[in-house]
């Protein structure tokens, strides 16, 4: 059981906060950059409040070619709370779930390296002013799918900050910190542009024909960042707990037998904190964890069934029941291209059947077979359609082989681009988009991912869908090894007695509840771990793009049962209230009506009791 200070004597001590106010001063300190955020800056908004945030045209940066740490910041938040969170007016977010209200106080920044890794992961603490110093807690984080260090600001900055905890984050070794190897710059701690030392992402630079122009830390460390994760995790929380000591000399020390830690996080995040866990030192007191990429033994690795998807899914989705399915008949979903895939898939023995709709009936039926739910395929149109799967199979690939800077597998690439979409040598203002705007994962940004095996006709990316899906069938060169690192990524089981409350969507199309959470929750309450798991009907993985009218009328907001997975968590903890059952939950869609969709309300979502 953990200690917490009594809040007399926290009261006693409060006054001597005052020796820390130099800390407000932005400076390097130990490798540690610690900023002010108040007035018309602060932590969780940056400044931009609900309105700035909802605004389609980002914060602009005073000087392009070469913006302000501040400016960048400010644009890194607003790009991370968009891709994350519903904020499309109606959506319900800061009105039946949620806060944009301002939260001033400190941020602290670093690097962390995880022992064995050649780059080191983003760590950052914000401290708000309103810490609550009689029941210090924090509130840690991983960024969800490969962002930036702001990756997770939506989620635990937005419940955490105003419940008066430190919020601890990592990018757990992927973010947005791009190596151009033209200019020879990466980004520093601050987030400019640099030529170095101390880049966030310094990597050894080949001259092989092939290599990417542009380096991600995720895809080309060559440290298999996913392996480590429940290490950047905890490398997070104790970094808030130096932050804390820092500021508040006279409490210290701040230690995880006296200050409650929370992890939290969404996707890559979720698996994250699920990986974290699993560590047998009592740091952890509860976990929440929504729509987590977490593999179990009983369940199915991201790269098996997103290359899976990513070559049959386009073939699959013409089939009639999915004439309906949101985004359908568009990119990789028109007839066209479609009828393509399908008969590709029959020229390479894949599928036997001889017409477009028997192949795609032949199609649907071994995605059905290997446990994909018409609901799952229904979402992953979206998937299909906006080249989610080539990005993340050309990514992932590159980081479970831990090829590094050497060419990735498959041929792909990543460039930078003009606005016409083809490779192009990057300006000093294009460049310095990047670090705020980027993904972690291209295209998007500025940034292309080229595919050096696409073929000329209706379905160019045949070839790399197919390769990507030989690595892990054990074709190619890189797949013993690429095999071997998607294994190290396996789960075990979360420590005894830890509190974990899981939250998935049930028609998630990226991360199928069956292939992830539901395996491990089984498997850990068969172990007796007090493991809950809530199902969400109509539900799926990107809140961000509900405001979209062909996802507004299917899917519900995820981040309003993270939110409430938070504050159950919350009460089990502090006040001793039972964790909740599992459950499955039945929302309701907003209706169509009068030419717009009426707007979400609390009693729509059907949220487990408080």
């Amino acid at each position: 059981m953990k200690l917490f200070i009594p809040a007399v004597i926290v009261i006693g001590l409060a006054g001597c906060a005052a020796q820390t106010a130099s800390l407000d001063m932005p400076r390097e300190v130990d490798a540690v950059r610690v900023t002010s955020h108040r007035d018309n800056d602060d932590l969780l908004t940056a400044g931009l409040g609900g309105d700035g945030l909802r605004s389609a045209m980002p914060p602009v940066f005073a000087d392009p070619a070469r913006p302000s740490p501040g400016d960048l910041r400010r644009r890194a938040i607003w790009s991370n709370w968009r891709g994350i969170a519903d904020l499309s007016p109606g959506g319900g977010y800061g009105a039946v779930y949620g806060s944009l209200a301002a939260v001033p106080g400190r941020e602290f920044h670093a690097l962390r390296t995880v022992p064995g890794a050649s780059q080191p992961h983003r760590v950052m603490v914000q401290l708000p002013d309103s810490f609550d110093h009689a029941a210090r807690c924090i509130v840690v984080s991983a960024s969800s799918g490969s962002r930036g260090i702001y990756g997770a600001i939506a989620l635990a900055g937005a419940w955490g900050l105003p419940h008066g905890c430190a919020v601890a984050y990592t990018d757990k070794g992927a973010g947005t910190d791009y190596f151009d190897v033209a200019s020879g710059t990466g980004v520093a701690l601050d987030g400019t542009r640099s030529v170095g030392p101390d880049l966030a992402f310094n990597p050894p630079i080949t001259d092989d024909d092939g290599a990417s122009p542009v380096l991600s830390k995720h895809a080309h460390s060559g440290d298999n960042p996913e392996a480590d994760w429940g290490r950047h995790v905890k490398q997070a929380a104790q970094f808030a707990l130096e932050a804390l000591d820092r500021s508040y000399p006279m409490q210290a020390p701040f230690t995880f037998a006296n200050t409650r830690v929370i992890a939290v996080g969404v996707s890559n995040g979720g698996g994250a904190v699920l990986r974290a866990s699993e560590d047998a030192e009592p740091w952890l007191d509860g976990v929440v964890a929504i729509s987590p990429n977490i593999y179990a033994a009983a369940g199915r690795p991201l790269f098996d069934y997103a290359t899976q998807a990513g070559l049959l899914a386009p073939c699959a989705l013409q089939a009639p029941e999915f004439a309906q399915a949101p985004f359908a008949g568009f990119g990789a979903l028109a007839p066209v291209a479609a009828q393509a895939r399908c008969g590709n898939l029959h020229a390479a023995g894949v599928l036997h059947s001889v017409t477009p709709l028997e192949q795609a009936a032949e199609a649907l039926a071994i995605l059905r077979g290997n446990g994909w739910s018409d609901g799952a395929l229904t979402a992953a149109a979206f998937s299909t359609v906006f080249d989610v799967w080539r990005a993340v199979g050309s990514t992932y690939a590159a980081a479970y082989a831990r090829t590094g800077a050497a060419p990735m597998p498959c041929a792909a690439r990543f460039v930078a681009v003009g606005s016409d979409g083809k490779p192009a040598t990057a300006s000093d203002a294009e460049r310095a988009t990047w670090w705020a705007d980027g993904s972690g994962i291209p295209p998007g940004a500025g940034l292309g991912l080229v595919d050096g095996l696409a073929e000329v006709g209706a379905d160019p990316g045949f070839a790399v869908a197919r390769c990507l899906r030989g690595l892990w069938d054990g074709q190619g060169g890189a797949s013993a090894r690429l095999i071997e690192g998607v294994q190290r990524t396996q789960a075990t089981m979360p420590r005894e007695g830890l509190p974990i409350i899981v939250v998935h969507g049930r028609d998630d199309g990226l991360i199928p509840q069956a292939f992830s959470s539901e395996p491990w929750v089984r498997a850990a309450q068969a172990q007796r771990r007090p493991v809950r798991l809530w199902t969400v009907a109509d539900a799926q993985h990107f809140d961000g793009f509900l405001g979209l009218p062909q996802m507004t009328a299917r899917y519900v907001p995820m981040l309003a049962y993270g939110y409430r997975a938070l504050d159950r968590m919350w009460a089990h903890l502090r006040e001793g209230s039972p964790l909740p059952d599992d459950a499955t939950i039945q929302p309701a869609l907003r209706r169509f009506e009068n030419g717009a969709f009426t707007p979400l309300r609390a009693k729509d979502l059907a949220l487990p009791g408080a």
